[in-house]
């Protein structure tokens, strides 16, 4: 059975005759040096695939950990490791880990790419109570890549790794420290890295200098990245990884839309159908969770006594199998070849853009009439739904309308500084409110079906009411936040 934890670590050069400071001084107790032979493979497709996405696929003996790891991005200086026990797999990874990388691999195999073999030594470094606030190793490295032909290459580096009562301010106090006895950063944020030679795809910098055409690029690379990225955790079923994959989905597909004359709409048509599509498959998982955890709110916000019969065991029953069912059809998605295909085009979009003229135009001239006329997009929808009467479906196409300028504005928003967020946030506001409408349109169905002959309706009755009176208060609230948003400009 795989588990999981999430690690903050930094690594060092350092040279070989450096000494380590005296880690007493750092806080107060360091106890060690232990000292581990590790002996690990790494795998990998054929190109370099994990790496270049920065995930690492290992099997290591030696250590208190040895076993199958996979390392993914978990953000700055973190990443989640998966681990499964060494077991009789040698040749290949198993299955367990091999399919949470699916997205990076879409059919292709995993082989074995390099060899590491480290002598560690490890201190710890503890509190008054004995509690672990991190570790400190110093590895002396052999490495050798495998395949048609192999180099060996040999170095040291200290590791700083935080426990689970440490914090990132020591991390920068252990920093100083090396600093000072003249260790430094690494170049390299693995061993795999140093040894073959692949880092991580960077994404794009931006600055108020850059073209409205580098602009929206980088925006697309970061949202490729946290598609990929929310792929194993929505696989592996953890909370909110299918409305983040969503959202991912969603902003790809937003800024293709809105900056089509940067990024040729014509050649994005078919992509962002299928971003649609992946949105859409992942829905039904997205629209249970979102359900689910509205109900159970609105139970717990009942005095306990109008909550009659144990309605809290009735949306177990309601929604436990609907939502296997849909977590399951999500993953099958995500192991189709139409899901591959997609992943495919997004890569070949970003290697080579169909660039406009206008992309090579300065981001601060060229961007701003380009959000604008997501907003006038918003306007007339706005309009449209305050003149309807008892009628949820234009008030439904402004929220969609209103998330369209707030990805629109947040694409522009490194280039264009506080002005961008500013709009950015307004129109988060009115896609929030809009959006809690839709969200009890959704719910009230469920509620008549829940309460209907149950012994629990009473209750389900109430929360019925509260959504009802909710759908109001929004609609009452849009004018307002309107007009807040209606002062932004660019």
């Amino acid at each position: 059975m795989a588990t999981s934890v999430t690690e903050t670590e930094r690594k060092y050069e350092a040279p070989s005759d450096a000494s380590l400071p005296d880690l007493t001084e750092i806080t107060g107790v360091a106890t060690g040096p232990e000292e581990f032979d590790l002996e690990a493979t790494y795998f990998d497709t054929d190109d370099y695939r994990l790496a270049r996405a920065g995930v690492t696929l290992r099997r290591r003996v030696g250590g208190d950990d040895e076993g199958w790891h996979l390392k993914l991005p978990a953000g700055e200086d973190s990443r989640q490791e998966v681990r499964v026990p060494l077991g009789r797999a040698v040749k290949q990874p198993p299955k367990d880990l091999s399919s949470l990388v699916r997205a990076h691999t879409r059919g292709s195999g995993l082989g074995p790419i390099a060899e590491i073999r480290t002598n560690r030594r490890r201190w710890q470094l503890t509190n008054g109570n004995g509690e672990l606030l991190a570790e400190v190793v110093d590895d002396v490295v052999t490495a050798q890549t495998m395949g048609s032909s192999t180099t060996t290459t040999s170095w040291r580096e200290i590791e700083v790794e935080l426990g689970e009562s440490g914090d990132r301010k020591l991390l920068d106090t252990v920093e100083q420290h090396l600093g000072e006895a003249g260790i430094h950063p690494s170049s390299s944020k693995s061993k795999l890295s140093q040894v073959i030679g692949v880092k991580r795809d960077a994404i794009p910098t931006i600055g108020k200098k850059s073209t409205a055409g580098e602009v929206v690029l980088a925006y697309l690379h970061e949202q490729r990245a946290a598609l990929q990225n929310q792929d194993p955790r929505v696989r592996r079923n953890e909370h909110d990884a299918v409305h983040q994959m969503r959202v991912a989905t969603r902003r790809m597909r937003s800024a293709l839309q809105a900056f089509g004359k940067i990024v040729d709409r014509d050649s994005t048509r078919e992509l962002t159908d299928e971003l649609k599509w992946l949105a859409g498959e992942l829905g039904t998982a997205r629209d249970l969770e979102v359900l689910r955890a509205r109900f159970e709110d609105g139970l717990h916000a009942l005095p306990p006594e109008v909550v009659l019969g144990d309605v809290a065991a009735r949306l177990t029953r309601h929604f436990a199998p609907l939502e296997a069912k849909a977590h399951k059809d999500s993953v099958a998605a995500l192991n189709g070849q139409r899901y591959f295909t997609l992943l495919n085009a997004i890569d070949t979009l970003l290697a080579a853009p169909p660039l406009t003229k206008l992309a090579s135009g300065k981001a601060k001239d060229v961007l701003p009439k380009l959000v604008e006329k997501a907003r006038h997009r918003l306007d007339l929808r706005v309009e449209a739904a305050l003149g309807a009467r008892d009628n949820d479906e234009p008030l439904h196409e402004a929220r969609k309308a209103a998330k369209r300028l707030r990805y629109s504005a947040e694409v522009t928003e490194p280039a264009l500084g506080k002005h961008a967020k500013t709009l950015r946030k307004r129109a988060k506001d009115v896609q929030t409110l809009l959006g809690e409408h839709q969200d009890s349109v959704v719910a009230r169905p469920v509620l008549l079906e829940l309460g209907r002959g149950d012994e629990n309706g009473f209750t389900f009755g109430l929360l019925y009411g509260k959504e009802v009176e909710l759908a109001h208060k929004t609609e009452a609230d849009l004018p307002t936040l309107w007009r807040k948003l209606s002062k932004e400009h660019l």
